[in-house]
């Protein structure tokens, strides 16, 4: 509601933390973010993607974005005399985008991740140190 009267760049002035999720592209990749002591971790399920066909990247600074894109499955079976009686699984595993904002507090030089069984873990450790807030004085003068 907020984003249609004040627009995207205000969202951090109303609710106190930064947007989380820039895009949702409909995506059937889901996703849970915990967060620990020591580091936000996320886990997003990516059954039948390998590790080459996922990327995860830092953009712009602070802008997790983590893509997939899947080959597409060969049908079974090419012959002609072949009935097919249930197709529900489609013919490919389908693409798929996310992009998160990440959290002032995260070392992104030091972020890892992993897949194992369809599940896709980003490990972002913290920044114990807190960050001094972000204020310049301006210069005042009598001219431009």
């Amino acid at each position: 509601m907020a984003d249609g009267i004040f627009g995207y760049p205000f969202r951090r002035f109303l609710w106190g933390h930064p947007p989380i999720f820039r895009e949702w592209s409909g995506s059937t990749a889901l996703l849970d973010w915990l967060e620990s002591p020591t580091a936000h971790i996320i886990k997003i399920n990516v059954p039948g993607f390998s590790r080459d066909e996922i990327k995860v990247q830092i953009e712009d600074g602070n802008i997790l974005q983590i893509k997939g894109e899947g080959g597409k499955e060969e049908p079974h079976a090419k012959e002609k005399d072949t009935v097919w009686h249930v197709a529900e699984r489609g013919t490919g595993k389908g693409d798929f985008s996310r992009a998160i904002e990440l959290p002032e507090n995260v070392k992104v030089d030091q972020i890892k991740a992993q897949v194992e069984n369809g599940v896709l873990t980003i490990v972002l450790p913290k920044d114990a140190t807190p960050k001094l807030p972000k204020v310049r004085n301006i210069n005042i003068s009598s001219r431009l």
